[in-house]
C-alpha cells in the first residue's frame, strides 16, 4: 500500500515529492476532497510545496458525508497518509505519474465535528477551498438569495455550534476566530460556475446574516471570497481503472487519480490572509475573471453536455467514441462556431479558434476514458449554468434556435434512461425528483420545460425555443438522433 512508508521505494518512472513531508503544515482547509480537486487544486499546492518559503500551505481534506461510503474514504485516506498517486496523459498517449502529498490530513466531519471546527479556528489555517458542486451553494434561482429552508440549513440555524453543512462549519469557524482575536481566512470556491466567489459570498454571508448580523458585517468587512476560473478534466475512477493505472506505475495506490495533461486555473489575488505562491506553479492571476469563465462555460461545459446527452442516446459511453463520430464532431462545431463563439466577449487576444481546436483534442483523448454519463451527471444544475448566456442572448439577438433547441431535446430525452440501441444507463441526478422525472416522461413533451434547468431565461419570451424543444424531441423520437443532427 501507497503510504509515508513506501515513499523510498517508488517504482520506475513515478516522481517523488519535491519536498521533506514532515516539515509541510496546514494552511488550507478543503471541503469536497473529489478527484478533480486531488488533480487539480492539491496539483498545484503540491508543486508550490517545493518551492522555498511555501511549506506552511498543506492541506486538511474534509469530508461531509458520513455512512459506510464516507467513512470507508476517510479510512482510505488514513490508510496512506492521505497520498496518492496520479497519472497525467496526453491525447497521444503519453502519461506521467508523480506522488501527491500536499493533502496532510483528512477529517471525517459527521465522526468528528469539533475536530473540523478546531482547524477552522486554528490561526494556521489561512484559506478554506471547497469544491461541493456546482449545486451546492443553496441559491434560490428565483430570488438570488441564499435558502434559509433547507432542512440541513435550518438544522444548522438552530444548533450552530454543532453544524453539518459546509455553510455552518466556515461561519462558526470564523465566529471562533473573530472571538479569540484570530484573523480571518479567504473563502476559495473551485467550482464550476459562474462569478463563484461572489456566490459563495451570498451563500455564506447569507447564512451567517440569519444567524448573528453583527457577524454577518464581520464577515462581510474583513473576508474575501475571489473568482476562480478552474478547468481540467478528470474522470472517476473504478476499480478496474484503478488496477490498471497500478499495473501501469508499478504502485500499490487505492486512491489513484487520472486526469489529462491540460489543467487551467485562472485566479483573482484577493486573499485576506496570505496565499500560496501558485503563479509559480503555472495559476494566472487576473483581475477579472469573468472573460475566462465565459469562454470556457458555454464552450468547454456547454459542448461536453451537448456531446454527452447526444452521445448516450446513440449508444455511446465515453467522449473520445462520441467526438470520433463525425456527425457528433460536426454538430458540436457549429455550436461553437456559429452559437457560442460569436457571442462570447472573450478577454482581449483570447484566441477562440485555438481554444476550440484544443477542446477537440481534450475531448478525444482516449486514454483519459472519461465518461459520458459523468459529463451529463447533475445535468439539471449544468444545463442552467452552462446553456444559460447563449440561450439568453441568442432569445435577445434573434439568432437561429436549432442547435440550442436540439441539445436541450437531447437531454431531456437522455433522462429517460435508455438509447435507440435499447441499453438502458442511470443518469445522476441528485436535484431532480420524482416529481421532476414525472414530467420528463410525461406524454406532453412540453412538460419537461418547467423544470428548474430551464430557469435561467424563464423571464424571456422563449415561446419559440418551447416550440422548438418539443419538435425536436418529437423527431428524436420518430426519425433517431442522428437524423436530426444531419439536418441541424
Amino acid at each position: 500500500m501507497l503510504n509515508e512508508t513506501t515513499l523510498t521505494t517508488l517504482p520506475t518512472g513515478v516522481q517523488a515529492l519535491p519536498y521533506r513531508r514532515e516539515t509541510v503544515g496546514r494552511g488550507i482547509v478543503h471541503f469536497g476532497v473529489g478527484n478533480f480537486f486531488r488533480a487539480h487544486e492539491a496539483w498545484y499546492v503540491n508543486q508550490c510545496l517545493g518551492l522555498p518559503g511555501q511549506a506552511q500551505w498543506g492541506i486538511v481534506g474534509v469530508g461531509l458525508n458520513g455512512g459506510p461510503r464516507g467513512e470507508a474514504k476517510a479510512r482510505q485516506f488514513q490508510q496512506q497518509d492521505c497520498l496518492y498517486s496520479l497519472t497525467e496523459v496526453a491525447a497521444d498517449g503519453a502519461r506521467t505519474v508523480s506522488i501527491i502529498g500536499a493533502l496532510r490530513e483528512y477529517l471525517l466531519a459527521p465522526a468528528d465535528p469539533e475536530a473540523v471546527l478546531d482547524r477552522l479556528a486554528d490561526p494556521e489555517t489561512r484559506i478554506v477551498s471547497m469544491t461541493i458542486t456546482e449545486g451546492g451553494y443553496n441559491i434560490d434561482e428565483e430570488t438570488g438569495l441564499f435558502r434559509l429552508d433547507e432542512a440541513g440549513v435550518s438544522a444548522d440555524l438552530a444548533h450552530p455550534r454543532r453544524p453539518a453543512t459546509v455553510f455552518g462549519y466556515v461561519v462558526e469557524g470564523l465566529r471562533r476566530r473573530r472571538e479569540a482575536g484570530t484573523p480571518p481566512f479567504t473563502v476559495l470556491s473551485c467550482d464550476n460556475l459562474r462569478s463563484n466567489g461572489h456566490v459563495a459570498h451570498t451563500a455564506f454571508v447569507g447564512y451567517a446574516r440569519a444567524l448573528d448580523p453583527d457577524l454577518a458585517d464581520w464577515i462581510e468587512a474583513n473576508v474575501t471570497f475571489p473568482c476562480s476560473m478552474v478547468d481540467r478534466i478528470t474522470p472517476g475512477v473504478d476499480r478496474a481503472t484503478r488496477q490498471a493505472l497500478n499495473e501501469a506505475s508499478g504502485l500499490d495506490d487505492d486512491l489513484p487519480v487520472l486526469a489529462e495533461d491540460f489543467s487551467q486555473w485562472v485566479l483573482e489575488d484577493n486573499f485576506c490572509n496570505g496565499r500560496p505562491a501558485l503563479e509559480k506553479a503555472g495559476v494566472q492571476f487576473v483581475d477579472d475573471v469573468a472573460g475566462y469563465e465565459q469562454v470556457k462555460v458555454r464552450m468547454l461545459n456547454a459542448g461536453h453536455v451537448l456531446l454527452g446527452a447526444a452521445g448516450l442516446l446513440l449508444g455511446y459511453r465515453y467522449a473520445h467514441e462520441a467526438v470520433a463520430d463525425a456527425d457528433l464532431e460536426r454538430l458540436v462545431n457549429a455550436y461553437w462556431t456559429q452559437d457560442a463563439m460569436p457571442q462570447i466577449d472573450a478577454p482581449a487576444g483570447f484566441d477562440l479558434d485555438a481554444y476550440r481546436r484544443r477542446l477537440l483534442s481534450r475531448f478525444s483523448n482516449q486514454a483519459v476514458a472519461d465518461t459520458l454519463l459523468r459529463i451529463c451527471s447533475d445535468g439539471a444544475s449544468k444545463v442552467r449554468v452552462f446553456w444559460t448566456d447563449t440561450v439568453r442572448r441568442s432569445l435577445d439577438s434573434g439568432h437561429d434556435l436549432g442547435r440550442i433547441a436540439f441539445g436541450i431535446a437531447a437531454y431531456l430525452e437522455m433522462l429517460r434512461g435508455r438509447d435507440e440501441k435499447g441499453e438502458s444507463y442511470a443518469p445522476l441526478e441528485p436535484t431532480l425528483d420524482a416529481d421532476d422525472m414525472a414530467l420528463v416522461n410525461d406524454g406532453n413533451l412540453a412538460a419537461a420545460l418547467a423544470l428548474p434547468a430551464f430557469d435561467g431565461w424563464r423571464d424571456m419570451d422563449a415561446t419559440a425555443l418551447d416550440a422548438a424543444v418539443v419538435k425536436a424531441r418529437r423527431a428524436i423520437r420518430e426519425c433517431g438522433v442522428r437524423a436530426v443532427m444531419q439536418n441541424l
